[in-house]
C-alpha cells in the first residue's frame, strides 16, 4: 500500500522490519526490490530480486512475477 501511494522510503523501512521479523518471506524481498526499482537503485533492486527468487522458487505464480521484475531491472 505504501508503494502504491508513492511512499517509497516508508515502504523500505516497513519491509526491512518485516524481513527482520521473518527473513524467509519471499514476498517482502520482492516488494523491497520494487521499492528500490522505484528509487532507481538497480543494484539494490537486483539483490532483493535475487533473494525473492531464492525464497519463492517453489511458487509458480510468484516466480513469474520475480522473473518479470528481473527483466524490468535489466538483469537476466
Amino acid at each position: 500500500m505504501l508503494l502504491e501511494n508513492g511512499k517509497v522510503d516508508d515502504a523500505i523501512v516497513t519491509l526491512e522490519r518485516a524481513i527482520n521479523v521473518n527473513p524467509s518471506t519471499g514476498q517482502s524481498y520482492y516488494y523491497l526490490a520494487e521499492a528500490w526499482l522505484k528509487k532507481g537503485n538497480l543494484s539494490q533492486a537486483a539483490e532483493f530480486n535475487r533473494l525473492a527468487a531464492m525464497y519463492l522458487r517453489e511458487d509458480p505464480d510468484w516466480i513469474n512475477r520475480v522473473d518479470d521484475q528481473r527483466e524490468k531491472i535489466g538483469f537476466r
